[in-house]
């Protein structure tokens, strides 16, 4: 049996490598849509533009390693279309690939504003070529406008910043973050930009960009003008899923898979990554997950399935987000519950917040500078303690 896999990011290369180490013997091949070898893209937002950065990401594959673990690996191979009773997936340039079995790790991508025609300046930050891109330009040391409070555009302007430059981030929301951890914690958590120097405009909503052919600034709904060279649109991503509009599969929000990756009713098919849409088992949702972690993860547990292992149990969604020379980290799913406990806050180092159900079960934590509490919370969630057991390890005695 062939697998195909579409996408070399950390999903599609772990799958392959994971595929090899428990003894698939099989042709593998990967289509990697970016004509560069496959790597790490959270560093991308992160260490590549820092001052003292090398300003490349960390490899997830090399030749060697390819020609170790026979993989075929097909560099700048778009694929344009999906043909699941031919088995075949078609490239942009007109090749075709058969297989036999075919992981879907296409990941997702930025989203944009509509830039008018032939104006420079405005970027958005998913791939190394845009890391490249906003280096070269952040040497010019221009006047930064982000466009997004989330974990990229809040990394990007720490960044900035970090280079002296005068930055903004224009956020639509009143509070940064409140969708995801309330209002409290997510101006808690907001508050990092503004002791660093960065302004925030909050409850802000984008009119348009401000130039000919280069940008100037945006001008926002309310007919303020944040004059800028450089701006970073980091407002989310979205599952590369367009080009399996003429296939069948299940796209609306991503793919829908089910508990074993498949896609139903389309043998042979899996999705895992960004773009996979499943029942998470330990949150009992439906749920795309857009974590590092997450990929991994699921490339593992797929890769166990296929050569008909049973898969580790399955892990809390985590997220970490350095900015400004400091860390955050989120485990589980805040917004699923209520705030129970915080202690602590940015402004003095070290910040931690617990969310709870309504049975006083932990439902996710958000942590500054505090790994150990992250890691108490999993072994109290193995343990299936309660929010209260958890307060109890993490407040010192007396």
């Amino acid at each position: 049996m062939s697998i195909l896999i579409i996408g070399a990011s950390v999903a599609g290369t772990r799958a392959a490598l994971s595929l090899r180490h428990r003894g698939f013997d099989g042709g593998i091949t990967l289509l990697e849509a970016e004509n560069r070898w496959p790597y790490d893209k959270p560093s991308l937002s992160k260490e590549a533009l820092a001052v003292d950065g090398t300003g490349e990401a960390p490899a997830l594959l090399t030749p060697e390693m390819a020609e170790e673990f026979r993989l075929d690996i097909q560099l700048g191979s778009r694929a344009a279309a999906l043909d699941p009773q031919a088995r075949i997936v078609t490239t942009e340039d007109g090749r075709t690939f058969s297989y036999g079995s075919l992981i879907i790790a296409a990941g997702a991508a930025a989203r944009q504003l509509p830039v008018p025609h032939g104006m420079a300046g405005v970027h958005t930050l998913r791939t190394q070529a845009d890391a490249d891109a906003l280096r070269a330009v952040m040497a010019t040391k221009p006047r930064v406008v982000v466009i997004g409070a989330g974990f990229i555009g809040a990394e990007f302007a720490a960044a900035a910043r970090q280079q002296g430059l005068d930055t903004t981030i224009v956020e639509a929301m009143d509070v940064p973050m409140s969708h995801l951890f309330g209002p409290e914690v997510g101006a808690e958590v907001a508050s990092i930009h503004e002791a660093h120097g960065t302004r925030l405009v909050t409850g802000a909503r984008f009119q348009g960009f401000v130039g000919a052919d280069h940008v100037e600034g945006i001008k926002l709904e309310d007919g303020t003008v944040l004059p800028a060279e450089l701006v970073l649109v980091g407002i989310g991503v979205t599952p590369n899923t367009g080009w399996l509009a003429d296939s069948g599969l299940p796209i609306e929000n991503g793919i829908n898979v089910n508990e074993d990756f498949g896609v139903v009713g389309f043998p042979g098919i899996y999705a895992i990554g960004d773009l996979a849409m499943r029942h998470h088992p330990l949150l009992g949702i439906m749920a795309r997950i857009e974590h590092w972690t997450n990929a991994g993860e699921q490339a593992d547990a797929l890769a166990t399935i296929l050569t008909g292992g049973e898969p580790s149990a399955a892990q809390l969604p985590y997220v970490w987000s350095d900015q400004y020379g400091h860390r955050f980290q989120i485990i589980g799913r805040p917004n699923m519950g209520t705030l129970t406990h915080r202690v602590g806050s940015v402004a003095e180092g070290r910040f931690l917040a617990l969310f709870a159900h309504e049975d006083g079960s932990p439902v996710g934590a958000v942590s500054f500078n505090d790994v150990k509490a992250i890691t108490r919370y999993r072994k109290n969630h193995k343990r299936g303690g309660s929010v209260t057991d958890l307060i109890d390890q993490l407040t010192p005695a007396s």
